[in-house]
């Protein structure tokens, strides 16, 4: 599965099963139950650009990013790439694919350095075979996340679009910090596309965000008043 460059590290980590843990699709799972899911995972470190599936393709793997951003698109007939979501550090993809049986219904590829769990489908899908109960309390997590996912979207869809800016870049910042200085992880085309705007919407918050402080040049942010953002998310 890793393209050329990518280096595997073998098994996870206890930080790394921590994020894994809390991935939706895993909540409940015992500590024994988890282990037997993930026993065939190995853990990769890919470089930005590295493609890990192709549209079209069979489903052989899903996966849970621990460090990094990956991005999923689709290309129209004339080569256009549309981006359909950009999954960072916590998230899992895939799954529903494999789940189907089918193909990639997208492509996706590293939008930066990535470290991800990578998990083959068919030994995952023949413990669940196994275990009818644990695919049973599976398919009631993402029921519920589902359900969570669809209020967010409302939410985010109320909120102008400097305050979706406000939320992305608090989610840069470490808690504690009272000033920051931000570099973009990924580029502001696919920042639109994770919150759900248009790139010149997003120049256009950006532009607006200099009134609550904020000195912008180029891929680098200077939040001099942490709190002033909090503040605009909580109104």
């Amino acid at each position: 599965m890793s393209e050329k460059g990518a280096t595997a590290t073998g098994r996870m980590s206890a930080p790394d099963r921590e994020i894994v843990r809390r991935v939706p699709l895993f909540a409940g799972l015992s500590g024994e139950m988890l282990e037997r899911l993930l026993a065939p995972a190995r853990v990769e470190n890919h470089p930005r650009g590295t493609q890990l599936f192709s549209q079209d393709t069979p489903a052989t793997h899903f996966f849970v990013i621990l460090v990094g951003w990956v991005k999923i698109y689709r290309m129209s007939p004339d080569g256009t790439e549309s981006v359909v979501h950009v999954f960072t550090r916590g998230d899992s993809f895939a799954e529903a694919a494999i789940f189907a049986g089918g193909q990639y219904p997208v492509t996706a590829a590293t939008a930066s350095a990535t470290r991800l769990v990578s998990i083959p489908a068919d030994p995952f899908l023949q413990v669940l075979e196994r275990e009818p109960a644990v695919a049973r309390n599976m398919l009631a997590a993402m029921s519920r996340h589902l359900r969570q996912l669809v209020s967010r979207l409302e939410q985010l869809q109320s909120h102008s679009a400097p305050v979706r800016l406000a939320g992305f870049l608090l989610s840069l910042v470490d808690e504690e910090e009272a000033s920051a200085d931000i570099r973009l992880p990924i580029d502001k085309g696919l920042i639109a596309a994770r919150l759900g705007m248009q790139p010149e919407t997003l120049s256009r918050a950006l532009g607006r965000m200099r009134a609550e402080g904020l000195e912008v040049e180029g891929e680098r942010i200077r939040v001099p008043d942490v709190q002033r953002l909090r503040d605009l998310v909580r109104q």
